[in-house]
């Protein structure tokens, strides 16, 4: 084969060259140009590079593979997969957030593409009699166990961690102004505050194994600092602290920010060396144990002024987690909240292995965390906040029936402003200027457009969580419960989650 294809480009070059020699115009000499080129391509390809052997075999032609596996992702968004299955987050539910946020029709014609009687398939049951979902409340959570002396209520729909770094500038402050509109938190991620964080909406400030914004960096190792933490802890914005143990995308695995997105600026929020990877320990180096644990949440809690902390972790080791939560009952001690992210989650860059096999699944990590709340008489002070992939009504309304009082959403807020998921997340490539720090992609993305966009998302998914509620004929949010889900099983039977997973 590499013999015919260098005797085509050649002769192809001969009879370009015959032409020019016949008729002399400038066409003619472009197309010589043209085919001389690939003439010298075809050689470099065939005899002179030694790195791929399929182009020393296929020169010129091979190439055409790094092209189609450059854009495979594209094309298989465009032209391939249909309204469901695209992975991570299939079309249909991309569609309803970019709906939403542009306030466009989200209804969809002549019935549902579901399979309804596939093993998997979830619904809830309908009342012949509606309440009217003008009245349907819920829709709030006040956080703060009786340790705590600033209590704080919220929207159960927040934004999930994403840090700067992770994402632009731009997409930042279009994020917290659209919380500011919408009346709901936005968390920090690992990176610290930075000053595109403050723009008047109320911060949910994360404090990972990195100390970034919360310490300091001594002889290489990342240390907590009280008076580091204490100077944003107590900033108004700052409505709560959460300590990041583990995150659904990389369990048991620090967060990775590449080198390519540590610009200057970032490096100086998270004091780091500029353009190089950081990657934060898998573990904290203030402490080393549940009773250790103990302490810091307490002094967290002073210095921030009794504002309400919690802790955030991907289920791993059961007994690990009961032994933790039983330990908060013997010291009387404990979080005003955990985060329980699923291992599912993930909008940063993260180890294949991590992300498809390290981790338990959300609506198992939930379920537990939650008995083992009410087995050790605590989740009366504590709540739950779950993350995992979540985008639609009937998300919401299935995580607060499986025991959580609000709703962690990362990817599908980054939806809201834009994203198409390109997956280039960890590339510094996105396309529409949400996950980079490209100076020329991130002026791409328009903060006073995007934010209204984030807001609408938030009311209208709001909205349609109470339209679903009043549907099943209760008043409150609050009073949908495991039994009112529905998941038909291999057999085809129907069963609700409560029997799957609380008996």
């Amino acid at each position: 084969m590499r013999d015919t294809i260098l005797a085509i480009v050649i002769v192809i070059n001969v009879l370009c060259g015959v032409l020019v020699w016949f008729i002399p115009d400038l066409g003619n000499y472009i197309l010589l140009t043209i085919a001389s080129a690939f003439t010298l391509l075809a050689i470099y390809d065939a005899f002179i590079q030694k790195k791929h052997s399929l182009m020393r075999a296929f020169p010129i032609v091979a190439r055409l593979r790094w092209f189609f596996e450059e854009e495979r992702e594209k094309i298989q968004q465009y032209f391939i997969e249909d309204d469901l299955n695209g992975t991570p987050i299939n079309r249909e539910k991309r569609s309803i957030v970019y709906q939403r946020a542009k306030k466009e029709i989200e209804t969809i014609p002549f019935g549902t593409q579901h399979n309804l009687y596939e093993k998997g398939y979830e619904f809830v049951k309908h009342s012949i009699f509606p309440t009217d979902h003008h009245n349907v409340g819920g829709e709030e959570v006040e956080f703060g166990s009786d340790k705590c002396t600033q209590k704080y209520k919220s929207s159960i729909i927040n934004i999930s961690a994403m840090s700067f770094g992770s994402l632009s500038k731009n997409a930042i402050m279009a994020l917290n102004q659209g919380a500011k509109m919408g009346g709901f938190a936005h968390n920090t991620g690992e990176g610290g505050v930075s000053p595109y964080h403050l723009q008047g909406g109320d911060l949910i400030f994360q404090v990972g194994t990195g100390y970034f914004g919360a310490g300091k960096t001594i002889e290489g190792k990342r240390y907590f600092d009280d008076e580091i933490f204490r100077e944003n802890a107590v900033r108004p914005e700052v409505k709560m602290i959460e300590i990041k143990l583990s995150q659904g995308a990389k369990p048991g695995h620090g967060g990775i920010l590449p080198a390519k997105k540590n610009t200057e600026e970032i490096s100086k929020i998270r004091s780091v060396e500029p353009f190089t990877r950081v990657d934060s320990p898998p573990s904290h180096s203030a402490f080393s144990n549940f009773k250790e644990m103990i302490v810091f949440l307490q002094k967290v809690r002073e210095l921030s002024n009794g504002k309400p902390i919690g802790i955030k972790f991907c289920v791993g080791n059961n007994e690990e987690i009961e032994e933790m939560i039983k330990a908060f009952t013997e010291a009387g001690n404990y979080p005003d909240f955990i985060a329980v992210d699923g291992g599912e989650g993930g909008t940063g860059s993260a180890p294949l292995e991590f992300t498809n096999y390290v981790g338990t699944p959300l609506l198992d990590g939930l379920s537990f965390v939650y008995k083992t709340l009410v087995k050790y008489n605590l989740k009366n002070q504590i709540k739950i906040i779950a993350s995992g992939k979540a985008v639609d009504a009937f998300d919401i309304i299935k995580l607060k029936a499986m025991g959580a009082d609000a709703i962690g959403m990362a990817r599908s807020f980054m939806l809201s402003l834009g994203c198409i998921q390109a997956r280039e997340c960890n590339l510094d490539t996105c396309p529409v200027g949400v996950a980079t720090q490209d100076e020329d992609l991130v002026e791409a993305l328009v903060v006073e457009d995007k934010n209204i966009r984030v807001k609408n998302y938030h009311t209208k998914t709001i909205a349609a969580v109470k339209e679903v509620v009043s549907a099943m004929g209760k008043n409150s949010i609050e009073e949908v419960k495991a039994k009112d889900i529905f998941r038909r099983n291999k057999a085809g039977d129907i069963t609700s989650l409560d029997q799957i997973y609380f008996n």
